[in-house]
């Protein structure tokens, strides 16, 4: 049986003609907005009425749990979450889901991932940390996630860390850049800090910038792999210091030249430092910066929505650099609970955000989604030998700590490499190899025919109808009911009947194969 045609999604995504009428499309869209307009709301829906763009429909609850359980937590809603959230009457059930999202284990795993990509945590080549270093460098970055550390504190540490990689995590920022002079160094500064390719720089402010980071020390110890990163000791004699804006600040003798340079980029009367890191963040919710690419701020590359990232990057530090803060405030706002649907066909509507960018799930997520539904393990490679590449059982792809430890999938769906802190490192365009491993895997097949998760929803509803088996099924894997024509596709005849027992197994393994395959499982939306 040919199960793609009721998945209606993918045509409606692809510019649909429906799509810009006025009705909402079912059961993706809704006719009102469930939370109060905010800042960003005002600033964001300005520029599209000023461009002449009407914005998408706000979205239905059950696109609003999925999107914003894979953006927050890295996953996709349980069965019994997605059941009772939409059985929820209360006003407030967006607002509280966010809430339980942001203060999950889930999150602190997936959030982790993101900074581990930005940050360059992995064992070899060419960032050659190595995996006790690695293990530290991951474990004090989820610390810093899970107490939600003030952005500017953690920043500091991190440029003025000094002490051994193995003992002193925060070291390990200057240990991650491949290479240890000033140039690279100066480079890495700039990109994760300041959102700036320092390529594009004029060459004076270039030297300066790395004139900043040239008396610093890579000195080994006895122990394998070890490095203890310094001010060098040689370097005693006092002199003065060009900042990036200009700024001339004399360094006494014997003094950190980076310390000075952390007090300027943190200080909050400079705004490079929060307009890069809401943009940071605002890209992971939106998987587009508000300037694009979002670690590529420099003036010829203004922000498509004129105002919003000053206003965010103001908020930023009015909250004293609470990035969680800044999430939840992105998450409430009516921009982010837009359709996918855009309602007009005008090129801007994306750098606009007039709709939810529709993009594919990172790799890790997707396999993570797979490994939960099938209960099967990932097996996992490094260059670097057992025990590195053991994991745990319970452990999720996007907690794994080392950007060295990967597998095939992971390859294949491009999960970043982690090798020089660009967001574009990350790849999430689907590919023909890809959709040919999705509908042709062997392995995978077999898997999801007899996936744990799946099979269970048979067994639990032994004496209900078959529209109860596929309506779980449509729950756990796209986070809604299906359709009329859904059930009509999925069961034929049975659809109007209500007999009793599930669809048989070749009919419901056909139904998820479809699904598994379809645009609106495979994306965000």
């Amino acid at each position: 049986m040919n199960f793609v045609r009721c998945l209606g999604l993918a045509a409606v995504l692809a510019g649909a003609a429906s799509s810009l009428s006025g009705d909402p499309v079912a059961p993706f869209e809704t006719g009102r907005f469930s939370t109060p307009a905010t800042g960003i709301d005002r600033i964001a829906f300005g520029a599209m009425r000023e461009a002449g763009i009407e914005p998408a429909l706000p979205c239905s609850d059950e696109v609003f749990l999925r999107r914003v359980t894979l953006d927050v937590a890295g996953r996709l809603p349980t069965l019994e979450e997605t059941r009772g959230f939409l059985r929820d009457p209360a006003n407030d059930r967006r607002t509280r889901l966010i809430d339980r999202l942001l203060a999950s284990d889930d999150h602190l795993d997936y959030w982790t991932m993101r900074w581990c990509d930005v940050l360059r945590v992995k064992s070899e080549f060419p960032i050659n940390l190595w995996p006790d270093a690695v293990q530290a460098y991951h474990r004090w970055i989820r610390e810093q996630v899970a107490a939600n550390r003030p952005y500017d504190q953690m920043a500091t540490e991190m440029l003025t860390a000094s002490g051994s990689n193995f003992r002193d995590p925060a070291v390990n920022f200057y240990r991650a850049v491949p290479g240890k002079g000033p140039e690279p160094v100066a480079a890495a500064v700039a990109l994760t800090f300041m959102g700036s390719r320092i390529e594009h720089w004029p060459e004076p402010r270039r030297r300066e910038m790395e004139a900043l980071f040239a008396r610093l020390a890579f000195k080994t110890t006895s122990e394998w792999k070890e490095e203890i990163v310094c001010p060098d000791p040689a370097c005693f004699d006092a002199f003065d210091l060009r900042l990036p804006d200009l700024t001339v600040i004399h360094v006494p003798p014997g003094a950190d030249a980076r310390v000075a340079f952390a007090d300027w980029l943190t200080a909050p009367d400079n705004p490079r430092f929060a307009r890069a890191g809401a943009n940071r963040i605002w890209a992971w919710v939106f998987g587009r910066g508000i300037v694009h690419e979002a670690d590529d701020l420099r003036p010829d590359n203004p922000p498509s929505v004129p105002g919003l990232l000053d206003h965010l990057a103001e908020t930023f530090v009015a909250d004293g650099y609470d990035s969680r803060r800044l999430l939840r405030r992105i998450l409430r706002s009516r921009v982010y609970q837009l359709s996918a649907i855009p309602r007009s066909d005008d090129p801007r509507v994306p750098a606009l955000f007039a709709a939810y960018p529709v993009r594919r799930l990172e790799a890790e997520v997707l396999l993570d989604v797979f490994c939960t539904l099938t209960g099967q393990r990932e097996g996992y490679m490094s260059p670097i030998p057992e025990p590195f590449t053991h994991v745990p059982p319970s452990a999720r792809s996007v907690s794994l700590a080392d950007g060295s430890i990967t597998s095939p999938f992971l390859e294949m769906f491009g999960r970043s490499s982690r090798d020089s802190g660009l967001m574009s490192e990350r790849d999430n365009h689907i590919t023909d190899a890809q959709r040919l491993y999705l509908l042709n895997s062997t392995e995978l097949q077999k898997h999801l025919a007899s996936a744990k998760k799946l099979r269970a929803l048979t067994k639990t509803r032994r004496n209900r109808d078959a529209r109860d088996v596929v309506e779980a099924v449509y729950l756990t894997l796209l986070s809604r009911p299906p359709t009329h024509d859904e059930l009509v596709a999925a069961l034929g005849d049975r659809a109007a009947a209500r007999e009793p027992g599930p669809p048989p197994a070749r009919q419901l393994e056909d139904l998820v194969w479809a699904l598994v395959n379809s645009k609106e499982f495979l994306h965000r939306h």
